[in-house]
């Protein structure tokens, strides 16, 4: 009896193994498109992009770098700088948001995150939270905030306290290197550091929806740093625009329909290191 016991179990287990390798959601199940840029605009080439959102006609963009970080407002058409405010050493700047009147600022490695009056960018006050800093957005509810990690973390915007984590996955497969953030149309939007994909992550579930491919854009060819970084959305005008580190453009684009090969993506989506 226990040899049978035995030799169901051990049938149980290969049946299971053939299964998940021979039925298991493919990598094609996340599609991943192009884009068409609409338009193309002046961007500092010396801006370190971190963070970018778009409010009122502006572009507001934090730029990192130990020395050179800061914030600063925009015109999306010229790409002058109307207002800036920098952030001093060992300060290395990254994700920003606006909430009600106020602008926050988080930054890499110091734990220590800056809050701004919106319309002139005079500093309020500070604040701190655990790990690292990369991107910021919001969903009118909540900050949320990205670390370099699959998992997003959502605080209260008036205590910048943890109040709940999303885990993001690719085809089951946790989506690490999270970088610059924006709310789209009910969808986290959201760079993968050091790939060309943008990752269109539900905010109920964590899962990728779909990427997005902007390697047609940028510089060429480009430098180790002039990755793609930062995505901002006109919501009213339904106007969506990308930029990145160092890059002398801004473009505004429309995601494609036809979907487009990315190795990149294939490594996210079965798991490779």
């Amino acid at each position: 009896m226990k040899k049978l016991i035995l030799a169901l179990a051990a049938l149980l287990l290969v049946a299971v193994a053939a299964w998940f390798l021979f039925f298991r959601t493919p990598a094609a199940a996340v599609p991943v498109y192009g884009l068409t840029v609409v338009s193309s605009h002046p961007h500092d080439p010396q801006a370190f992009t971190e963070g970018l959102f778009y409010r009122d006609g502006v572009l507001y963009e934090s730029t990192g770098e130990v020395g050179t970080s800061g914030i600063r407002k925009v015109n999306p058409q010229t790409g002058a700088v109307i207002a800036e405010e920098q952030l001093p050493a060992p300060y290395f700047g990254e994700g920003v948001v606006a909430w009600k009147d106020r602008l926050f600022q988080v930054t890499w490695k110091d734990k220590a995150g800056f809050i701004y009056k919106a319309d002139d960018l005079s500093p309020l006050g500070s604040f701190t939270y655990a790990g690292e800093g990369w991107g910021l957005t919001h969903n009118d509810k909540a900050l949320i905030l990205s670390d370099g990690t699959p998992t997003l973390r959502f605080l209260d915007p008036e205590t910048q306290a943890v109040v709940s984590t999303l885990t993001v996955t690719a085809n089951g497969c946790p989506v690490r290197q999270l970088n610059e953030l924006e709310w789209v149309d009910g969808e986290i939007w959201a760079n993968i550091w050091q790939t060309d994909l943008i990752a269109r992550i539900d905010p109920a579930t964590g899962k990728v929806r779909s990427f997005v491919d902007v390697g047609a854009l940028g510089p060429k060819p480009r430098g180790q740093d002039n990755v793609p970084n930062g995505i901002a959305y006109d919501a009213a005008g339904k106007r969506l625009f990308v930029t990145g580190k160092l890059w002398p453009q801004l473009y505004q684009v429309q995601p494609g329909t036809a979907t487009v090969a990315s190795p990149a993506a294939e490594a996210l989506t079965s798991c490779t290191p």
